[in-house]
């Protein structure tokens, strides 16, 4: 699904900020400047891309095997407690071979591994409040996708995400942690200010930049290689939906 996006027009610098269309656009010295230096770092990423990747499974095997995970996770039927940790992690002193990435929020709350049901090394996890893409996100994502091969990227919203309450409400915060109102905005107008709906759109917005904001993953996306996917994890009943 395709979501304009209206953000503040002087913007936070982000790479959640560099959007084409009628949406949010950098000034234009910083946007040529954004773009040479995503240039640069985009070929030193497919330069560094494996000749195969971590792990065999394609894109759609990758999914399922991220959802059985969360599946036995409803059902109280771990089966990463069971592995050998000294094992696990004499096994990964040497390299990871993640099978899935997620983008998350941080909240305490979202334990990603876990909702998952993977143990040490299985999935490449990058958590910031408001599960927005921005610069760092997208280059921790990209170097999971290019080099360490991750075919499936999932940005995992969640329900009572205090980033999108604090955003919602648009009151005055201590700190910087203003700084992510801009990225979350579009999804606030668009859900009309109610919070579920607001998660849920904004990870479909961020999986949508991801896809679209990075040359290296949209690349991986055409060759087949790579999908993006948006999901919401249910506090309640620790389930976890894909969105469409």
């Amino acid at each position: 699904m395709v979501h304009s996006r209206k953000l503040a027009s002087d913007g936070c610098g982000c790479a959640a900020c560099v959007v084409q269309g009628d949406g949010f656009a950098l000034p234009r010295r910083r946007f040529l400047a954004a773009g040479a230096a995503t240039a640069l770092a985009s070929g030193a990423m497919l330069a560094a891309r494996p000749v195969r990747a971590q792990t065999t499974l394609g894109p759609d095997a990758a999914l399922e095997r991220l959802m059985a995970g969360n599946r036995r996770f409803v059902s109280s039927d771990l089966h990463s407690f069971r592995e050998d940790l000294d094992v696990l992690r004499a096994g990964m002193v040497e390299k990871q071979e993640p099978f899935a990435a997620v983008l998350s929020c941080a909240d305490s709350r979202v334990p990603v591994e876990l909702v998952f049901d993977q143990s040490i090394g299985h999935v490449f996890v990058t958590r910031v409040a408001g599960n927005v893409a921005s610069t760092e996100m997208i280059a921790s994502l990209e170097y999971g996708a290019a080099v360490l091969g991750t075919p499936v990227i999932m940005v995992l919203a969640h329900q009572g995400c205090g980033a999108i309450k604090a955003a919602v409400g648009g009151k005055a915060v201590p700190g910087q942690i203003s700084a992510l109102y801009a990225p979350l905005q579009a999804a606030v107008e668009q859900g009309h200010h109610d919070y579920e709906a607001t998660a849920r759109i904004n990870a479909q917005i961020q999986a949508e930049l991801l896809a679209t904001a990075s040359p290296v993953l949209s690349g991986l996306i055409g060759e087949g290689r790579l999908k993006i996917v948006a999901g919401y994890y249910a506090l309640d009943t620790g389930t976890v939906s894909l969105l469409s």
